[in-house]
């Protein structure tokens, strides 16, 4: 596993925890939207990745 694939993961899980919390604390609605974020940068990390094969992958 890359380095950027970690760095891809992480921000993901933090996005997925920062949405849980704001749920039950605050703001249901933001916790919405910040859960939105998940599948978003999920999908532009497979297509940076994408972009960036090397030819022997």
């Amino acid at each position: 596993m890359k380095l950027s694939d970690v760095f891809i993961l992480g921000s993901a899980f933090i996005s997925m925890l920062l949405s849980i919390y704001l749920w039950y604390t605050t703001n249901p609605e933001a916790g919405i939207f910040v859960g939105l974020w998940v599948p978003s940068l999920l999908g532009f990390g497979i297509y940076i990745k994408n972009i960036y094969r090397s030819p022997n992958e």
